[in-house]
């Protein structure tokens, strides 16, 4: 092969074109075939000999790399990274992957009770506490999560003592201590042990090693706050605020916010005034702008309480416009993504935001719009140009709708209705509003007809509006059309299936019609959804008592007096089922009860003196007949049935001076004049000639008065029974047994006219019968705006205070 090596002549070294043209025989391999020493290293081992020690110069005259020139070896860090090594001139297989060097060793096994190994389970352990306390936190179990918060800081100290006895303190794992006892703080704060959690705050902040622990100050603040001692929570919240630098400005904000509301609460509005003046400076948001409103409204300055709504209303919302959400063209791709973002997570938290400055500025407008002017409508015009100015012009019309509600709670309806008409020419919504409120209006004051049409006005504006639609059904169903008013009932219910007020429309409508089992379903839905009202359940009651199902009634009932303890109504209802079930002691104790709330339901006077003539107390009845003839003092049988117990206790002369006085009051009662001559005849008085004279005369009279009535009769009947005012026959005050089916059988001698007073046989009954609770209006749908339930007489069954549509 060295033949055909050609070495470059010196004597050319100053051409600077010379070799290009040069060939280098040994890439020929088309002479391979000629090549001796090629064949032979192919066909023997002859190729894997070791070379000479002599190295072959280049056939450019140049040293091969790795070359021993002049006892200097050329060095090889240019070839080194791709496997060829010195040792490979000297016999060495090329290996480049080292696999000739065998497989690799075993790892080490561990050594699990080595000291570092067990504090490195110990600290994997003690974050898995941490992590587990932070998750049952997070679902509601705080018992879970502060025992587990416990366990992580009993595991951390035996760790910290593991840690110093092999190692420097300075190996300590601060982070973890830190996170330990932070958790441990707040999971205290969260069960309401605030000693131990301040505590364990001290721990932290006291400690110097841990950075930036002075924020958690903030923390403790806050548990102050709670506890009401309102100069530590100011301190803590100041000492947090030095200890902050100013370049975490939103948190500087947060925690002047935090004092701003600590000095409302302590009553010192100046210097809350003054932290809210500075947060609206340098970063105004909606609570310090509320906040700062009612400062200024606590103080009384009219005009502050101006300036600060208008700032308030110029807070940025920062939320995107509703028009973004809306398709500018037909394009598939678009449409998609606009349908995928229209109810994402970011698109909820612009509503809510929105929803928020929006429930801050009508609150707000309410507050201060009667205080800020001469008069209430004059302040709600101010507030109602300064929104229309501004980025929530939609919301003025709400407040013109709460100025009319503003005038029905000043008894102003003439003005709350005109105010309502302005809307007839407003937009659908708006209208429908409006409209729906003045139909409530005069639903409330009988004029069906106008409540109609401004029911269908409000229908025509909004055919899904649920107050709309119940209060066309309230129309329907005051004129009697109870199939048609169920249906409007239960469109409204498809609209909203949380409209209550149409489920129970929908159950007083079936109970007008008879369909108890379908009003029953109603009414155990309702009680699902509202689990306290006393109407649903007394309702349910009286479903039961009709379905003559006196258990369940009772049972009902029973609830219903959890709810309204003092109840008058309803504890008279619940004594009248046990008396038709026989239980007296029962149903003594919850007319007693239903008396002693309110004193004056004359059906409860009179069970209870027939309770009492029943077990021969006469002279405990005195009292309950006394207050009756003081409720109804032309009623002569209350004052008949006083001296009648002063007679049957014994004491003649007070029956005596009663049935006098009777007399002065009632001269024509023959009952009384009866008893004055039994009396005086009975005690020897020379008055009883003059009682019998008189007694006579009416009688007479009574006798001529019979006689032309028979006479004026055509035979259409017998004679006439005779007429007396005695206490038994007197009953006009009362309702009928048969109406209600809910007579008491509370049996009450009558004053007879025989001679022998109080042994006759002629037993007449004073009708102690119970009247519905919810009187005649207990069918009466419920509107579409709602009422407080009052706990002392829910005999109104409707709902109507707040007229806010829905």
């Amino acid at each position: 092969m060295m033949e055909n090596v050609h070495l470059a002549p010196e004597t050319d070294e100053d051409d600077l074109y010379s070799g290009y043209n040069d060939y280098n025989p040994t890439f020929d391999t088309e002479e391979l075939e000629n090549d001796t020493a090629f064949q032979q290293a192919v066909k023997t081992s002859h190729g894997r000999r070791p070379p000479s020690k002599t190295s072959l110069a280049s056939s450019m005259g140049r040293p091969m790399t790795g070359a021993i020139q002049d006892g200097v070896t050329r060095p090889m860090t240019a070839v080194r990274a791709a496997g060829f090594t010195k040792a490979a001139l000297r016999g060495s297989a090329f290996d480049p992957l080292g696999q000739s060097r065998g497989p690799a060793p075993p790892l080490e096994a561990r050594n699990e009770d080595s000291p570092e190994e067990k504090i490195r389970q110990l600290e994997k352990k003690v974050n898995e506490l941490v992590e587990e306390s932070c998750i049952a936190n997070s679902c509601g179990d705080l018992k879970l999560a502060l025992e587990k918060a416990k366990d992580a800081g009993r595991k951390e100290r035996v760790l910290v003592r593991q840690r110093e006895q092999i190692t420097s303190p300075e190996n300590i794992n601060l982070d973890l201590t830190y996170s330990v006892l932070f958790n441990l703080a707040s999971q205290y704060s969260a069960n309401e042990m605030y000693p131990e959690a301040l505590n364990t705050y001290q721990v932290i902040v006291k400690n110097k090693m841990f950075s930036n622990a002075g924020r958690l100050k903030v923390n403790m603040g806050n548990i102050y706050l709670k506890q009401r001692n309102y100069s530590k929570a100011i301190k803590f919240y100041r000492m947090a605020l030095d200890q902050i630098p100013s370049v975490h400005k939103e948190m500087r904000i947060k925690i002047m916010q935090n004092i701003g509301v600590t000095f409302i609460k302590t009553g010192q509005y100046s210097d809350a005034i003054n932290s809210f003046e500075h947060i609206m400076s340098v970063a105004p948001n909606l609570k310090a702008g509320f906040n700062l409103i009612l400062s200024y409204f606590a103080v009384g300055d009219r005009e502050k309480m101006k300036k600060a709504f208008q700032k308030l209303i110029a807070v940025p919302l920062e939320t995107d416009e509703d028009g973004k959400y809306i398709s500018p063209n037909d394009d598939p791709h678009t449409n998609l993504v606009i349908e995928a973002i229209k109810n994402d997570h970011l698109r909820q938290m612009e509503r809510e935001r929105k929803a928020m400055a929006e429930k801050y500025i009508m609150t707000a407008a309410k507050l201060i719009a009667p205080v800020i002017e001469t008069s209430f409508a004059v302040g709600y015009d101010w507030c109602v140009e300064v929104v229309k100015a501004s980025q929530y012009v939609e919301l003025a019309n709400d407040l013109e709708i709460n100025k009319a509600i503003m005038y029905l709670r000043q008894k102003d309806f003439n003005q709350a209705v005109e105010t309502l008409k302005m809307f007839e020419k407003k937009d659908s919504s708006v209208k429908s509003a409006a409209a729906t409120n003045l139909s409530f209006l005069y639903y409330l004051e009988n004029e069906f007809s106008q409540a109609s049409s401004y029911a269908d006005l409000a229908v025509n504006s909004d055919r899904y509006n649920p107050s709309a639609l119940t209060n066309k059904g309230n129309t329907v169903f005051a004129n009697g059309d109870y199939e048609k008013a169920a249906e409007f009932y239960k469109e409204a219910l498809r609209n909203d299936s949380s409209c209550t007020e149409a489920l129970y429309n929908i159950g007083l409508t079936c109970k007008k019609l008879n369909r108890l089992d379908e009003a029953l379903d109603c009414f155990l839905k309702l009680h699902a959804i509202l689990r306290n009202s006393a109407q649903v359940l007394y309702q349910i009651a009286n479903i039961y008592e009709l379905m003559e199902d006196p258990n369940q009634a009772m049972e009902w009932l029973m609830q219903l007096i959890s709810v309204v303890p003092t109840d008058s109504r309803a504890l008279s209802k619940l004594g009248g089922l046990y008396d038709s079930e026989g239980d007296k002691s029962q149903a003594f104790q919850y007319y007693y009860e239903s008396y002693r709330y309110f004193p004056s339901n004359i059906e409860v006077i009179e069970w209870l003196g027939a309770y009492y003539i029943d077990t021969q107390f006469c002279e405990k009845a005195i009292q309950y007949f006394e207050r009756a003839s003081l409720i109804q003092p032309t009623q002569v049988k209350w004052q008949l049935m006083v001296a009648s117990c002063f007679r049957r206790s014994g004491n003649y002369q007070k029956a005596l001076d009663t049935y006098k006085d009777i007399h002065r009051k009632f001269p024509e009662n023959v009952e009384c004049l009866r008893f004055l001559v039994r009396l005086c005849t009975d005690i020897g008085l020379k008055e009883v000639q003059e009682y019998a004279t008189k007694l006579k005369r009416l009688e007479k009279m009574k006798e001529i008065r019979e006689q032309r009535t028979k006479s004026g009769r055509d035979g259409s009947g017998g004679p006439r029974g005779r007429r007396d005012g005695s206490a038994g026959s007197d009953g006009g005050q009362n309702c009928g047994a048969g109406s209600r089916g809910e007579r008491l059988s509370a049996q009450l001698r009558a004053l007879p006219r025989t001679e022998e007073p109080y042994d006759s046989s002629s037993n007449k009954e004073l009708d102690a019968s119970y009247v519905d609770p919810l009187g005649p209006q207990i069918e009466r749908p419920r509107t579409a705006a709602k009422k407080r339930v009052d706990e002392d007489d829910f005999a109104d069954e409707e709902l109507g205070d707040d007229l806010l549509p829905e």
